[in-house]
């Protein structure tokens, strides 16, 4: 995706996502209560999140 083309797209797409490290299910949430670990994975129910990476086309 182009930087900056289509901004809704961009913040809908990548900010407040995260991706859980174990099974890969996408989630959205608050970076903070990711970072304290309050939130957890609705499949496999682990706290190991990470934000999506961006496309690098």
């Amino acid at each position: 995706m182009a930087k900056g083309k289509f901004p809704d797209a961009e913040q809908r797409l990548f900010q407040r996502v995260f991706v859980c490290r174990a099974c890969g299910a996408k989630l959205r949430a608050d970076p903070p209560k990711v970072k304290s670990g309050k939130v957890k994975c609705r499949k496999c129910h682990k706290r190991e999140l990470r934000p999506i990476h961006k496309d690098k086309k």
